[in-house]
């Protein structure tokens, strides 16, 4: 049983939700623009780093250290965090989460937040249970506010509103911020969002946010940003409250260094990210004099639990494996159904929620493997994939248990002809024989029954009219 998490994968399906993603021509212009120009930044700089292999191999030994320790480093990072002022609460599923957060807010007297670094709150859906409490809650990241304006869902993990080009933004914000001389520039853009959240950055008095890292060792929090709104919602408001999958920790302050070069490369292709922000409980004068720091579960132990899916959790969200991905770059993010898009979303949602709620998710993938020789900390994405289809197709042969599996009886029945040269030979006949309402040139372009699906999107080669079996044997007569 999977706890009370709500990013269960909407419905359409990915494959229905692909399809009709791939009919919007302006959304695959502006996916493809996106992820080569992030790619090629990207690339840049990975090979600007002689050490990138050890320094992936550093992060990925870190990362396996803490899952094999978690336990003890939650107990580490919580005793760091209290005895530097802060509070820690503990959340099993969103529920939990979403209560606390709502009351800390409550208890200030508050109706209105700002927020920043938010993934974690998207995907126990936070700022929807606000509204219901009457709470209105503000994003400051430039992508996430043009999201929150167009009342959208995000598609990309580090660039929420990548499916978007300038000109759709411009008229986003000529209607919400009342601006209609408003242009396209990135400048006149940038200064129209930033105008708009200066009065909330110097009037909220309650921020929250997510995190990137978490150190056991001293009880700092880490978050990486490269606008500057980030800064202002950490540093300014009286109450900070930060909401942090168990996963994000890390060890010692010096395991710091190595996820700085491989984050900021990965991630924006930048050597170095613009700000980096990182506190430690609470300093009196100095910032918010209340943070608290919520620790979300919402299935991480149940993936935790999987000796191959648990790598999953080594994800520090660069998005890399998403730029990449030539599923995505053609679908988008929308079509996953979840905050957790491409293909560290087809394996991660599928383990927060149950296959059973994400189960067309693993398919999302041709299994190229470009999402594994990019991933900064190594995660497998390939393998787990494989994993997971497993998974699906156990459940459902647990479901059709005493009915009728057609796949299964089809599978068994090739199994039989395959193994008998004769049944073989006459299944090629008998096939040649069928096929000939739907060959045309050589191919099969429009399949019978459940054939249909398969050449909907390709052609199927043809039984030819001779086999090798019996071109074979023609040859050996004609040399007797």
């Amino acid at each position: 049983m999977k706890p009370d998490s709500v990013i269960i994968e909407l419905s359409p399906r990915f494959e229905v939700g692909a399809k009709k993603a791939l009919q919007n021509t302006q959304l695959r212009r502006n996916m493809g623009k996106a992820t080569q120009t992030i790619r090629a930044k990207r690339s840049a700089v990975v090979d600007e780093k002689s050490d990138w292999q050890a320094l992936r191999e550093a992060g990925w030994q870190i990362k396996a250290d803490v899952m094999a320790q978690l336990d003890t480093y939650l107990v580490q990072l919580e005793a760091a965090v209290t005895a530097a002022g802060g509070v820690v609460h503990w959340a099993r599923d969103a529920r939990e989460a979403n209560h606390i957060v709502t009351e800390l807010i409550r208890q200030t007297g508050t109706n209105e937040i700002i927020k920043v670094k938010s993934l974690t709150t998207d995907e126990i859906r936070l700022n929807e249970h606000l509204e219901e409490a009457g709470i209105q809650a503000i994003e400051t990241d430039l992508a996430e506010l043009i999201i929150q304006l167009a009342n959208e869902k995000s598609s990309h993990i580090l660039v929420p509103a990548i499916h978007k080009n300038r000109s759709e933004i411009r008229a986003l914000f000529q209607k919400a911020m009342n601006l209609p001389d408003l242009t396209d520039e990135p400048k006149a853009l940038a200064a129209a969002a930033r105008q708009y959240l200066r009065e909330k950055f110097m009037s909220v008095k309650v921020a929250t946010s997510g995190a990137n890292f978490a150190i056991a060792e001293t009880g700092s929090v880490c978050v990486v940003e490269s606008e500057g709104n980030g800064r202002m919602c950490l540093t300014m408001p009286d109450v900070l409250i930060t909401v942090m999958g168990i996963e994000k920790i890390l060890p010692k302050w010096q395991d710091l260094g190595v996820f700085m070069q491989l984050l900021p490369r990965s991630s924006t292709g930048e050597r170095m990210n613009p700000y980096t922000s990182i506190w430690t409980g609470v300093t009196p004068g100095d910032g918010p004099q209340q943070f608290h720091l919520v620790l979300l579960d919402n299935g991480r132990t149940s993936v935790l639990a999987d000796a191959v899916g648990r790598q999953t959790l080594h994800c520090i969200r660069c998005s890399a494996c998403i730029n990449i991905c030539p599923v995505y770059e053609r679908t988008g993010g929308h079509a996953y159904g979840s905050v957790y898009p491409g293909p560290i979303g087809a394996i991660l949602t599928p383990q927060l929620v149950g296959t059973a709620h994400a189960s067309s998710l693993p398919y999302a993938s041709s299994l190229c493997g470009a999402c594994y020789d990019v991933c900064p900390v190594k995660i497998n994405i390939p393998e787990v994939l494989v994993h997971l289809r497993g998974q699906v197709v156990a459940e459902k042969q647990k479901t059709l248990a005493g009915a009728l599996d057609v796949e299964a009886w089809g599978m068994q029945g090739l199994a039989t002809v395959f193994a008998n040269r004769r049944a073989y030979e006459a299944a090629q006949s008998a096939g040649r024989l069928a096929q000939w309402p739907f060959v045309n040139d050589g191919y099969i372009d429009q399949g019978p029954g459940p054939l249909a699906a398969w050449t909907a999107m390709r052609d199927l080669g043809a039984i030819p009219q001779q086999s090798f079996r019996s071109w074979w044997r023609e040859r050996q007569k004609h040399e007797q």
